[in-house]
């Protein structure tokens, strides 16, 4: 969600500075792209973040986050929109020999470390897409985090929306449909998102080969099948993200209106900078005035609040120097930690292997058909039906005759060690997708055996999470 801002309401003055600066930061980060003005390295790099729960010892969402994290005190793990949510962020690696295995030791760590300080509180952390057990009533704005940036946001929305409420309707084994007045939904739907940091001629395809990932990632990854009790898609969280910051922004080429969440208006053609360009076509949601303007704050906070599922990141290293990531955030939290880092490693596997193809895949695959793969994928997990590259197959046997190779080998390529590759691939994604066996999958499972008993599920998910082994091994 991005960094704090200094209050909460705007005047019309500020509102007006703010376009004002947002378009000259604008303009700036066009004569960067002129001059070529971005890092450029020979590899990549890799980080991820982790959005995680807290809940107590009755298995239900504990809203403790601030004394969790002054317990924590550690800078790379944050607080998040709800007081029972909380981030994680994991230093950058570059891709090679030990990036997998070294994000997992790192999040392994900061994960025990959590653990042990929610145990003395009486809490528990889980990495799971949308907790099973949380309930209307306790997302709320009471249970918002106490920052200005969350609570203005709010108050933002709903005034773009003239007060009109927000309409949730999401339809799968079950229906879920009521409105509301307020974000909150948002904390429900959490997330790992992948960062590649890129240069700047590659930008253009490794982004469009994120939006023609998207659906695989999501059918792979799926561990959201349930939101207030009700068993829904198999990644309940993409419609519930999209629904719960359902704001007008502007009319695509077809006349399409094109939300703060989504997987966009096309692919990139020349240039990453027409994403930001783009950016100036939406309303200003934080229009909050920062003194010092060579990094760009301006443009960096309208950015935060368009939330595409595949979103350029501009970022500075120590020294000041601006590069180029791409923030895929398709995925779920969870299952496992195992599961995550390969989860990582799909996802940057496949960037990279699209994004290196000798023809473009999105000349093959319309942009309209990445984002109806979404959509299916998000609804059905692996017996989805996609349209790739002009035929329609089952994204089972694509990830596993096709799309899985390809990434192991592209990561290969990078110098990935084989040790790594074994434990991401053969051993956790490979048999995962044969056997179907998501966390959406395994919560399904686990209801089918033991009934709608979801503080039953939380419970022995949590005891299997912290077993360490992969979801495709659990058992109900």
């Amino acid at each position: 969600m991005g960094q704090e801002i200094g209050h909460q309401s705007f005047s019309a003055q500020e509102r007006a500075a703010f376009r004002a600066r947002l378009r000259d930061e604008t303009n700036t980060l066009k004569h960067w792209f002129d001059e070529r003005a971005f890092d450029f390295a020979e590899g990549f790099t890799v980080g991820l973040e982790l959005e995680a729960w807290l809940i107590d010892r009755d298995n239900l969402p504990a809203p403790r986050n601030a004394e969790f994290l002054t317990a924590v005190a550690d800078p790379d793990v944050v607080e998040e929109l709800s007081k029972f949510n909380f981030e994680i962020n994991t230093p950058p690696r570059a891709l090679g020999p030990g990036a997998f295995a070294g994000t997992e030791a790192d999040l392994t760590a900061v994960w025990n470390r959590c653990a042990a300080t929610g145990s003395d509180m009486g809490l528990r952390p889980v990495a799971v897409g949308i907790l099973p057990t949380v309930r209307d009533e306790m997302l709320q704005p009471d249970w918002m985090s106490d920052t200005n940036r969350y609570h203005a946001l709010n108050t933002e929305l709903f005034a773009r929306r003239k007060g009109e409420p927000l309409h949730i309707s999401i339809s799968g084994q079950d229906t879920l449909d009521y409105r509301c007045d307020h974000v909150m939904l948002e904390a429900a739907c959490t997330s790992l998102q992948a960062h590649l940091k890129i240069n700047q001629e590659d930008a253009p395809r490794f982004y469009n080969a994120g939006i023609l990932a998207a659906g695989p990632l999501v059918a792979a990854s799926a561990n959201s099948p349930f939101l207030y009790g009700r068993s829904l898609w198999q990644e309940t969280r993409i419609p519930a993200f999209e629904q719960a910051t359902a704001l007008d922004g502007f009319r695509d080429v077809d006349g399409g209106n094109v939300f703060r969440v989504t997987l966009g208006t096309g692919y990139v053609r020349h240039s990453f900078l027409e994403l930001f360009l783009e950016n100036l076509s939406y309303e200003d949601l934080l229009p909050a005035l920062s003194d010092n303007t060579a990094r760009l704050p301006h443009l960096r906070l309208q950015n935060g609040t368009i939330w595409r599922w595949v979103r350029p990141i501009l970022g500075f290293d120590g020294a000041g120097t601006p590069h180029l990531r791409i923030e895929h955030r398709v995925m779920p939290a969870g299952p496992s930690l195992p599961d995550m880092v390969a989860n990582l490693a799909l996802c940057q596997g496949l960037m990279l292997a699209l994004g290196k193809a000798d023809i473009p895949p999105e000349t093959l695959t319309p942009f309209a058909d990445a984002r109806a793969n979404l959509y299916a994928c998000a609804e059905h997990g692996l017996n989805a039906r996609v349209r790739w590259e002009g035929r329609e197959v089952d994204v089972q046997a694509l990830l596993l005759d096709e799309l899985l190779p390809r990434a192991r080998q592209a990561l290969a390529e990078e110098g990935v060690d084989a040790a790594e590759l074994q434990a991401c691939f053969t051993e956790t994604l490979v048999p995962r997708l044969r056997t179907g066996r998501t966390g959406a999958a395994w919560q399904h499972s686990f209801v089918d055996c033991n009934g709608m008993n979801l503080q039953a599920l939380t419970e022995r998910y949590v005891e299997l999470q912290a077993s360490g082994a992969p979801v495709h091994t659990w058992t109900v």
